[in-house]
């Protein structure tokens, strides 16, 4: 069901960069501005492994340095028949987690000194196959189409402030509703992208941990540890944590922008796993 979610939401940003495209900017521009986008996330999602662990400092280990940890990680890519990720760890009290690397042979699983602190020995394999479902499944690269996309969207909005459409395409104000709107319904769309593939990692890393309620009670325990520790975290990498590294601040109307579903829903479909 979540796979059909993210396919139709990613049909939505495709017909919406289309009619953003022809109100401002006509086929060429449309074109144009796409290509843009693509070229930088092409890039960005290329080389995203080695800027956001430098971004957190992360630190690569081997086994010797944190056996549990390393052997933890070893087991269960074996159980999801993954190859082995390199391990770091992030120099961060707030607990918290996450894979990156643009295919399963160059992946990678940081997680935090926090979460290994907080975390009971069942709770960390459970977050650990969480990260790991994120590789098994590819969804540095779900995010990154989509993230091509809404910026391609963001970018011909920025071009029809200074070219407005013409009457053959819609008039004026159709064209300046569309340019700031558009733009705030592609991000929109791209967290409901995110939060549909936080769903599927829970219940795919519960499976290859076998243990849901562990991977539940992980989420409840940094849940609060995000709400109460802060981070020193980019808004840009968010989507890529287990838990939103500003939880603290996701209240109202912030939390339409939230890259993570509730994690009371998420602990709730984990539970009726059990």
């Amino acid at each position: 069901m979540n796979a059909v979610r993210t396919t139709a939401l990613m049909a939505v940003l495709l017909v919406l960069f289309a009619l953003v495209g022809r109100a401002i900017a006509g086929p060429s521009g449309m074109i144009i501005a796409f290509g843009v986008a693509l070229a930088l996330n092409f890039g960005s999602y290329w080389f995203s492994d080695k800027i956001v662990l430098r971004m957190y400092k992360a630190q690569e280990i081997v086994r010797a340095q944190a056996p549990d940890l390393y052997d933890t990680v070893d087991h269960l890519r074996q159980r999801a028949n993954l190859p082995m990720p390199r391990v770091y760890v992030i120099p961060s009290d707030q607990p918290n987690a996450f894979a990156t690397g643009r295919n399963p042979s160059h992946a990678a699983v940081a997680v935090t000194n926090g979460i290994v602190r907080m975390l009971n020995k069942d709770e960390l394999e459970g977050v650990i196959a969480h990260e790991l479902a994120h590789i098994q499944n590819r969804d540095i690269l779900t995010s990154s189409i989509a993230a091509a996309t809404a910026s391609a969207i963001t970018l011909l909005a920025r071009f029809g402030l200074f070219f407005g459409g013409g009457r053959d395409r819609g008039g004026l104000i159709g064209t300046l509703l569309m340019v700031f709107l558009a733009p705030v319904a592609a991000v929109l769309i791209q967290m409901a992208i995110s939060r549909s593939r936080e769903f599927a990692a829970d219940r795919d890393g519960a499976k290859i941990s076998g243990k849901p309620r562990a991977l539940a009670s992980a989420l409840q325990r940094l849940q609060y540890g995000a709400e109460h520790q802060p981070m020193a975290a980019n808004p840009s990498t968010a989507h890529m944590f287990i838990v939103n590294p500003f939880a603290g601040a996701m209240r109202g109307l912030r939390s339409l922008f939230s890259t993570h579903p509730p994690t009371d829903e998420r602990v709730a479909r984990l539970m009726d796993m059990t």
